[in-house]
């Protein structure tokens, strides 16, 4: 090689894997150099001579937490042009994770970039990592179009078999692996999606044995299939979120119900003040309190002492308010789902034939005497008039509901008053049960008027509360799972699928979809599957994910663009003199006006970022993204692919539309509907699970109760111990934040794109700027008095779209990705 020249690298390897937690992840000192081999490739196809890596460096600058790096030294041809590509193999018995590749050119290459983030195994073929270019298809050098498409096609595998724990193989499936009927008959569930009857998006395939008692329904593992390179979770925190999920579900909860010291419900609400204040040492026999602690050393502890929910902070009664009632609905963990009334009585959307008239029995009179000097005409002609309508979501359910042990409720629908003071004021609550004659007569309801003191006073806080069952079931079944996590994840298989990482599309998207795949996966196993948690602490039971699959019949993928969302609710009304396009019909709207500030920050740097590479006759000829969004369509949600709103995708205004719902569902949507769920919801009383019955009726035992003890009865109707346990102790892990979370505006490689691409990166840079500016704006609107719902009676700011973030329990920040 005299006339040669030597190219110095520097590759780097992740050590920690809380993932494998009891699996020694390999570290840079074990790795055997002589069975690891790399090679390059150039301009024109050219490959330089395989080498072998080297000796760890003495000192290696810029290494993230968990890393560490190994030298290697590529000899190459004195006509070898700048790398593109680099293949490595490796013939070890064990797998490590590559992090990167960092080589230092000469003078006219400098120093290039492969951003790799996958792990090797022996069992795979040399394996090919592009440099961090971005190349539309038909732009690409002709030397790389082969390698294109044959890693594309490595990705996408032959839909047959099993798959392996070293595989990367992305394909799609029905959810036919919730239930497990070979276990136990009750636990058989209907497969959701691939039918009109139980629609649902798609999710990663697995390609496991069919059980035995029904063949159209995969053998529940431990050990779910997840594509290999997403199956690398949090590094730094090693004892919760998604490990710490497993976890409960496996050892915790076993102790819960093996626990004599549990009663059925509480006595009073001091008993649920006592979680927060003693911690379970409180609930629970020494024994069980032993075996938790002993699970792990640290996660043990952790389930043992529930942190304070901020909801409660400040004053342990504000919840009970009916001004923190209507607040929620604007600034709460389900914030989206509140709508502007349009007409009165409210009407159904049931299909008559079937389940009759179910016209609401609210009326003019039961409003008028609270509407100020406003006549109910006048406040719905100056849209201040607010539903929240559950009736059609729970109605077709209730019979079923109401006939699981330890189950019944109400399906629900409240109407609000928009105060001068720009906060809401619940009216009436409409409490509605299937008619005792048949569906087709329609529903058989009592309506509920405010009350403060006395019988009626008790009875309205319960009406509420039954509200608030429907309300935080319909927010973790449908505005948080279904709405995020299950709509995502066809996303993440056909964009892995379908796009190269040379892409551009690719390279935006993909920091939206970390961790998606892998804790959907863990969901699947331990919180919505047959008898799981889910099915455990919340009212439907059984029946949880199939009222999903009947949301799902509604969803809109454009009106899943929070301006689109906001007109369609009737929360907003279409105005393009506005920065956002719309104007809110209520200004003090935290979730929509943080919201949209958010919305738009994504939807300019998506613009500024397409228009980079594409041009509108660059969409229609980009043969990737063609092959992307049909199969997003027509494979990932199959079962809604004859709907006409599905945007066709022929110009750069498809493609910023398209993207920008991606990238909010994904972060903004998600961080506004999840992180609030254990300050809001830890205190169960302010977001109750299930109800175990209805209200007592004058005449009988339960009556006396009421009357007598409010509090007691209160407590005999809602979330009963065990549940509030199991649910608490979800929600903490839910709503926390890991060490290592990469925020909006953030990558977690700083080369992840070309620094040749300098429009691309001053476009991100002022992505970032301007999400500083809209947190600065969050904060200040907090500060302001005047916005009464921004922090409300239980002085709580509305702080879950603060963009960034620190680790832990934070109730703000928003990550990319769906990670938890």
């Amino acid at each position: 090689m005299s006339n040669g020249r030597e190219m110095k690298g520097t590759l780097v390897l992740m050590t920690k894997n809380v993932l494998n937690f009891n699996h020694n992840v390999t570290k840079a000192d074990d790795i055997s150099t002589s069975k690891i081999d790399m090679h390059l490739l150039g301009a024109a196809g050219k490959e330089g001579k395989k080498t072998l890596l080297e000796k760890h460096p003495a000192s290696s600058s810029n290494l993230g937490h968990g890393q560490d790096s190994l030298s290697v030294t590529f000899k190459l041809d004195k006509n070898f042009k700048t790398p593109e590509a680099f293949f490595i193999k490796n013939s070890m018995e064990y797998e490590f994770f590559l992090v990167s590749l960092t080589l230092e050119g000469n003078s006219n290459d400098g120093t290039i970039h492969f951003v790799c983030n996958s792990w090797i195994y022996r069992a795979q073929k040399e394996r090919i990592f592009f440099v961090n270019k971005s190349y539309l298809p038909d732009k690409t050098p002709a030397f790389l179009i082969k390698h294109r498409k044959k890693e594309l096609e490595s990705l996408r595998g032959d839909g047959k078999g099993t798959r392996k724990e070293h595989d990367r193989v992305y394909d799609y499936d029905v959810y036919n692996d919730l239930g497990n009927p070979d276990s136990k008959a009750d636990l058989a569930r209907p497969v959701l999606g691939g039918s009109s009857a139980y629609p649902y998006p798609r999710r990663g395939r697995t390609g496991r044995k069919a059980t035995k008692r029904d063949k159209n329904s995969e053998t529940p593992s431990s050990d779910t299939y997840i594509p290999r390179d997403e199956n690398f979770g949090h590094l730094k925190s090693p004892d919760f979120l998604t490990y710490g999920i497993k976890l409960l579900s496996e050892n915790v909860i076993t102790q819960f119900k093996s626990s004599s010291g549990l009663r059925n419900e509480f006595d009073k609400f001091d008993d649920i003040h006592k979680l927060f204040e003693n911690g379970l040492l409180h609930h629970l026999p020494e024994d069980v309190v032993r075996n938790i602690k002993e699970i792990s050393p640290t996660i043990g502890e952790r389930f043992l002492k529930f942190p304070t929910p901020d909801v409660i902070r400040v004053s342990k009664s504000e919840w009970m308010t009916d001004d923190e009632f209507g607040r929620e609905m604007l600034a709460g963990v389900n914030p989206c789902v509140i709508q502007r009334l349009q007409e009165l009585p409210p009407k159904s959307k049931l299909d008559a034939s079937k389940y009759g008239d179910q016209t609401s029995t609210i009326t003019r009179e039961h409003l008028k005497n609270n509407l100020g000097k406003l006549t109910v005409e006048e406040a719905l002609s100056a849209n201040r008039l607010f539903i929240l309508d559950h009736h059609d979501a729970f109605l077709p359910y209730l019979k079923k509901i109401n006939e699981l042990p330890n189950r019944e409720c109400y399906a629900t629908r409240t109407i609000l008053f928009l105060k001068d003071d720009g906060t809401l004021k619940p009216l009436a609550i409409e409490l509605s049960q299937p008619n005792p004659e048949g569906d087709k007569f329609g529903a058989h309801s009592t309506v509920i008027l405010p009350a403060q003191q006395g019988v009626k006073g008790t009875i309205w806080l319960m009406a509420k509360a039954y509200v608030l069952v429907n309300d935080s079931n319909y927010h973790q079944l449908v505005t948080h799972w279904l709405n995020t996590h299950a709509i995502i994840e066809p996303f993440v298989i056909a964009t892995n699928r379908n796009l190269s990482v040379l892409h551009p599309i690719h390279k935006l998207l993909s920091p939206h979809y970390r961790g998606t795949m892998n804790v959907n996966g863990i969901a699947r196993q331990s919180l919505f599957n047959a008898g799981g948690i889910i099915e455990q602490s919340f009212l439907p039971g059984r029946y949880a994910l199939e009222m999903s699959s009947a949301a799902y019949k509604n969803w809109v993928f454009t009106d899943q663009a929070l301006p689109n969302d906001l007109v369609k609710r009737g929360m907003a009304i279409k105005d393009q003199s506005r920065p956002h396009g719309v104007r809110l019909v209520i200004k003090d709207y935290p979730y929509a006006v943080d919201g949209l500030e958010i919305w738009s920050a994504i939807e300019t740097w998506v613009k500024y970022y397409v228009d980079v590479y594409y041009t509108d006759s660059d969409v229609n000829n980009d043969t990737e993204l063609r092959d992307w969004w049909k199969e997003v369509v027509e494979k990932g949600h199959g079962d809604l692919k004859d709907k006409p709103w599905w945007p066709k995708l022929k110009t750069r205004e498809d493609l910023y539309q398209i993207c920008s719902i991606i990238i909010w569902t994904a972060s903004g949507l998600h961080a506004a509907v999840n992180f609030g769920q254990y300050p809001y919801g830890g205190y169960i009383l302010n977001r109750p699970t299930l109800s175990t019955r209805l209200i007592p009726v004058e005449g009988k035992a339960e009556y006396d109760e009421m009357v007598e003890n409010p509090e007691k009865a209160y407590l005999s109707t809602f979330t009963p111990e065990y549940e509030t346990l199991v649910h608490l102790s979800v929600i903490e892990i839910l709503s926390r934040h890991a060490s290592d979370e990469v925020y909006l505006g953030q990558r977690d490689n700083p080369n992840w794109i070309d620094d040749k691409s300098t429009k691309a990166l001053q476009a991100f840079q002022k992505f970032g700027n301007k999400l500083k500016e809209i947190e600065d704006n969050i904060k200040r609107r907090n500060r302001d008095s005047s916005l009464r719902n921004r922090n409300g009676p239980v002085q709580m700011p509305y702080t879950v779209l603060l963009p960034n973030n620190e680790e832990g329990l934070t109730f703000r920040g928003i990550p990319n990705s769906i990670s938890i």
